[in-house]
């Protein structure tokens, strides 16, 4: 017979709101139940008062522990997975950057491999492309070598190979190709965003009605207001708060977007519409000091101080070294949301955008919960119902 997994004497976080009366229940890798009823369990786990939540879900993330999911070979998926995991992330999805179309493959082969072979204790939601499809303008620590407008050939067979363990992609709607290329994504079931861009609104409103309704790293990448013979335009930033249902990926590390800047965003676009990421090098969760960004191969040296990715010049960031609970704790100590609002960025938000049955505490949902303390300290994380941590 199946095991049946108790959690008890927690502050629940689930879609009816903070609860502290009822017990969790899990069964076969589900939510059996929420409630005050006594039910029959093999196990009980003591929460002690925390609180009880979904498991974090990253949509954004290149790597942490000193690996990057591009390295080559299934073993820095799985590690970098891992240590995220650690940290209350029970789902990820690996994130590529502008790259050769070789490299790309590899890689998604080899997250094709830990997918199929169920490899990772963590579960691997699919593959999120960042590029190389940008504006060379906005196109950060992105390899300029490899940015490119949307070559059909290349991204047609790749959703060919691929297009089942590819969820997501981010692009430049401004380029040429770009709005055949947001549609082609709609009709495969691939998730488009806009990102590292220099568009306009008029160029965003086109991959809009292709089926655009998200923007990657909201401010990170993109372009804002200019004006052109006097008449201003709105660009990407500007774009994501106009439409009322564009979903904003936020890097709310307290770096890259300062706690001031983080409270107008949810002001503007609102605790539904917010998916928090973190958007980690291999630094995340590694001690400060010399690192480098990118795949092995093709290292862009950096250094970590300060909470951050820098450049060895300090005259700008190399990427971020967050982990999930400090997103949480940055929105919670220094925004000032409550932690309800705050996991519902990093739950409920992605799960319900990808269209997938996690991201909430609610019975026949996956089992992937995780408890925490008041300062967001991780204690216990299980993933479809196995304890992981």
């Amino acid at each position: 017979m199946s095991k049946v997994i108790k959690i008890t004497n927690g502050a629940l976080l689930t879609p009816r709101g903070l609860i502290d009366d009822e017990d969790v229940y899990l069964k076969d890798g589900k939510i059996l139940a929420v409630t005050a009823d006594a039910l029959p369990y093999d196990e009980v786990v003591d929460a002690e008062g925390k609180y009880v939540s979904p498991g974090f879900i990253d949509i954004h993330v290149h790597g942490g522990g000193g690996y990057d999911f591009m390295d080559g070979g299934t073993e820095p998926i799985i590690k970098a997975a891992a240590m995220h995991l650690s940290h209350g992330t029970t789902s990820i999805m690996p994130t590529t950057l502008a790259c050769s179309y070789a490299a790309l493959t590899e890689f998604l082969n080899n997250l094709r491999t830990v997918m199929d072979e169920g490899l990772s204790e963590a579960n691997i939601l699919g593959a999120h492309l960042e590029g190389p499809y940008f504006s060379g303008a906005q196109s950060g620590a992105q390899n300029p070598e490899y940015i490119k407008i949307p070559d059909p050939s290349e991204y047609l067979e790749l959703l060919d190979d691929h297009g089942d363990i590819i969820r997501h992609w981010s692009f430049a709607p401004e380029l040429e190709g770009a709005v055949a290329f947001c549609e082609t994504l709609s009709r495969r079931g691939v998730r488009p965003s806009i990102g590292h861009s220099d568009a306009v609104f008029s160029e965003v409103e086109k991959v809009y009605e292709k089926g655009c309704r998200k923007v990657t790293h909201l401010y990170s990448g993109m372009s804002t207001i200019t004006r052109q013979q006097g008449y201003r335009r709105l660009g990407v930033i500007e774009s994501a708060y106009y439409y009322d249902d564009m979903t904003a990926e936020v890097i709310a590390d307290g770096k890259h977007l300062p706690p001031e800047l983080l409270w107008v965003i949810v002001k503007g676009i609102g605790i539904d519409r917010i998916c928090l990421v973190t958007d980690a090098m291999r630094g995340a969760g590694m001690p400060e000091g010399p690192s480098f960004l990118g795949r092995k191969g093709e290292e862009m040296p950096c250094v970590i101080e300060d909470g951050v990715a820098k450049l060895l010049d300090r005259s700008a960031f190399a990427g971020s070294v967050a982990t999930a609970d400090r997103l949480i704790r940055t929105m919670v100590q220094e925004v000032g949301l409550s932690v309800y609002d705050a996991v519902k960025m990093m739950t409920l938000n992605p799960a319900s955008f990808f269209g997938i049955r996690k991201g909430a505490l609610e019975e026949g949902f996956d089992a992937d919960v995780i408890i925490f303390d008041e300062n967001i300290t991780v204690t216990d994380v299980f993933v479809n119902g196995i304890r992981r941590k």
